[in-house]
């Protein structure tokens, strides 16, 4: 195998592909990256779950394919002078140069790394990047950690005529965004399930302006854009069905500056910590709401100016919960609706369409 390619290019697809790299296997090859030279140059990471493939512009001189240490090879191209990468190999032995720089490693067999999923088509969607990007990091804080619900370990990704909404959920609180898709192919709706942490993933490589097209198969979904493939496996079970979970008749509602709310909680959240967990206590008055909260080593008080009455409502949160909620929201202004002070929170835009909800599960309050 033999090919030559810019470094950058190069620096650039190795990092792409490594993310999807088993950090310890007890196949070696899936320590590595799968380096294929044929009409293109091709890059593969796979670690079971999730593999990316990225295809690298190169001039070709011999065919081949081999596995190098994604790890080394990363070190060595990232830290190559700004020239042209030469490729050699000559069985597993494998000759890098760059300028006046010139590494000898060795490979591994190609046979070994295990092949990436082929897609079977069944429903597609287009998408821009930079609106899956943000639909993703407005969502992906809500997926759940809990293996005990391997479902809500994921994202549910629901396409209908009106567009895609995504939906996490984690027992404590639910993100939902909703946008319109450039072009769908298949049913008249679908829906599949996406694991966070491919969907991690795709957020990195969701970095130009370019459009993303996700294929849903029998077992895996594909995200390709430009010249990055992501493969991963379907997560399989019933998803919350958070329609009904949403409260939507709620009797009181009122309205906040996001950013000041925001810098409210965050003050007063500056005496919590891991070792000293507290609720915070809000109160929603008229025209304000007062947030406090008491540990071991204080307490702290702050004040927020809102629109509305709140009608002495007195209700507790997780301060870190509402936070993720509050810096997600993609909104100035925010609409917050209440039932009562054991019924959960619900977030909405104050103004226009409800490109996203958010939900935030009460704690119960100790007697002051």
């Amino acid at each position: 195998m033999k090919f030559s390619c810019e470094k950058a290019l190069l620096s650039a697809a190795v990092s792409v592909s490594s993310r999807a790299v088993a950090a310890k296997s007890s196949i070696p090859a899936m320590e590595g990256i799968l380096i294929e030279a044929g009409d293109t140059l091709r890059l593969t990471g796979y670690n079971l779950e999730t593999g990316i493939q990225a295809t690298v512009p190169a001039e070709i001189t011999e065919k081949g394919s081999l596995v190098l240490s994604a790890r080394l090879f990363g070190e060595i191209v990232r830290k190559m002078p700004d020239d042209v990468v030469v490729f050699t190999s000559q069985g597993y032995t494998v000759n890098i140069t760059c300028g006046l720089s010139k590494f000898n490693i060795l490979g591994t067999d190609p046979e070994e790394f295990p092949e990436l999923p082929a897609v079977d088509q069944q429903n597609a969607l287009t998408v821009g990047q930079s609106t899956l990007r943000s639909m993703i990091a407005q969502t992906l804080f809500a997926v759940s950690d809990n293996e005990s619900r391997p479902i809500h370990t994921g994202s549910l990704f629901e396409v209908d005529d009106s567009g895609l909404t995504v939906v996490s959920v984690d027992g404590y609180r639910l993100a939902l965004r909703h946008e319109a898709v450039t072009e769908k192919r298949g049913a008249p709706s679908f829906s599949f399930v996406v694991p966070g942490s491919a969907l991690g993933e795709v957020e990195k490589i969701c970095s130009g302006e370019e459009d993303v097209t996700i294929t849903q198969g029998a077992r895996h979904i594909m995200f390709r854009t430009g010249d990055t493939v992501l493969v991963c496996r379907r997560l399989e079970g019933d998803f919350l069905a958070y329609r009904n979970a949403i409260p939507r008749n709620n009797t009181i509602k009122i309205v906040a500056e996001t950013r000041a709310l925001l810098s409210c909680i965050d003050r007063v959240s500056l005496i919590i910590s891991e070792k000293l967990k507290s609720p915070l206590r809000c109160v929603f008055s008229d025209g304000v709401v007062d947030i406090t909260t008491k540990t071991a080593i204080g307490d702290a008080a702050d004040r927020c100016v809102i629109s509305g009455d709140g009608g002495g409502l007195e209700i507790g949160f997780n301060n870190k919960y509402l936070m993720d909620a509050l810096k997600a929201a993609p909104a100035d202004q925010l609409r917050l609706e209440f039932t009562s002070g054991v019924a959960p929170c619900v977030i909405l835009p104050a103004e226009g369409e409800e490109s996203f909800i958010y939900m935030v599960l009460p704690v119960r309050l100790k007697a002051n």
